[in-house]
């Protein structure tokens, strides 16, 4: 038997699904309403979370527009969502961490604990990890997820909001850690969409300076500004070179070249402009996803010395995450836009996918009666 919080909960768990044919819709999912209820359905090491609010990603429109990022295909019904927190309504009795009531955020991914990256403590890399929302594994966008409590990391009485904005947190994080951003160093992040704007909070955060952000979208680039009063803006537009792009975020810099800079869009243009404005033996260290091949200034990286570096989710962030959003050293809630009740989220979706929207981050809530 399993331990429940309450057994007055009334509302159904539904997914938001995407298919091959890029159809969106909501429907039934699992655990099953009368299985949450009764707290059936528990594996050794599991919780049933009541999910409260989730963040829509870029990753997660791509999968319903294109049906595949890079070899993650979705092949059948999917559903979507990783970046969620909730409360905990029921525990396995082996569970002894948490307790129904206990409000969390979800770190989405199951590994095996075996292989080499998992034993060296870079888990991202699991040979076997099921990441949640990336085909074939259902994500988290349900009113009710059965998860494992190692994955369920305390939030205290933060936000779900917030407690949700740790994922996209975490990624910025991981890059801040891996690229060896420091007190002073000139940095140059390039994209204003969500992941760029975390990272340019965390850069602010760890007194990068000059910070120079870059997107092709005006509105987000005045949000960055905003945001961050000291970053200073670039405009990427249509038809100038990499070379060129680089030469104006020199000068914008106060010809200072960035030592380091953090890629957030994976569009091959933009790789090509960070490597031409990085000084010599500086880093350009990629966070976004981009096309499966793509050209690059070879020569530049070979001459200059510039070490090209990327980035695949992150391992042991949630803590720090948690730490730097309790004591208010990192401020997310700026970047939610628009909110959604579960039920709409076919609209919240389209929000999110249409520039014009003016969209930072959409979150999807779910109102269940605990």
């Amino acid at each position: 038997m399993s331990t429940t919080t309450t057994t007055t909960i009334s509302k159904s768990n539904v997914g938001v699904y995407t298919n091959p044919a890029h159809d969106l819709w909501i429907a039934e999912s699992k655990p099953t309403l009368e299985e949450v209820k009764k707290g059936e359905g528990l594996k050794d090491g599991e919780v049933t979370i009541a999910i409260k609010s989730t963040g829509i990603c870029g990753s997660d429109v791509h999968f319903w527009h294109a049906g595949r990022i890079g070899p993650m295909i979705v092949e059948d019904t999917h559903i979507l969502g990783h970046e969620s927190a909730g409360v905990i309504l029921a525990v396995h009795p082996s569970v002894k961490s948490l307790k129904p009531g206990d409000r969390v955020a979800i770190e989405p991914n199951i590994i095996c604990g075996q292989c080499e990256p998992c034993l060296t403590g870079r888990y991202n890399g699991c040979e076997k990890v099921e990441f949640l929302s990336t085909p074939p594994f259902h994500g988290l966008l349900r009113r009710y997820v059965n998860h494992p409590a190692v994955w369920c990391h305390k939030i205290g009485d933060m936000s779900f909001e917030n407690g949700s904005m740790l994922e996209p947190l975490s990624v910025a994080l991981a890059g801040m850690e891996r690229s060896g951003v420091k007190l002073g160093d000139p940095v140059l992040i390039c994209g204003a969409g969500p992941i760029g704007l975390v990272t340019l909070l965390c850069c602010n955060a760890a007194g990068a300076e000059p910070m120079v952000i870059t997107d092709i979208d005006e509105g987000r680039l005045k949000f960055a500004k905003e945001l961050v009063p000291r970053a200073r803006l670039y405009k990427v537009e249509r038809g100038v070179t990499p070379e060129q792009a680089a030469e104006d975020i020199i000068k914008l810099g106060g010809n200072v070249k960035p030592s380091v800079a953090l890629e957030c869009t994976g569009v091959e243009s933009s790789i090509a402009s960070a490597i031409w404005s990085v000084k010599f033996g500086g880093k350009v260290f990629v966070i976004g996803v981009g096309k499966s091949e793509m050209s690059i200034p070879f020569m530049r990286l070979s001459t200059q010395e510039v070490d090209l570096q990327f980035q695949y989710r992150y391992s042991n962030t949630w803590p720090r995450a948690i730490r730097l959003v309790e004591s208010g050293v990192i401020d997310l809630k700026r970047l939610v836009t628009h909110r959604f009740d579960i039920e709409d989220a076919v609209k919240a979706f389209g929000t999110a996918a249409d520039p014009k929207t003016g969209a930072i981050k959409v979150q999807i809530q779910s109102e269940v009666d605990i």
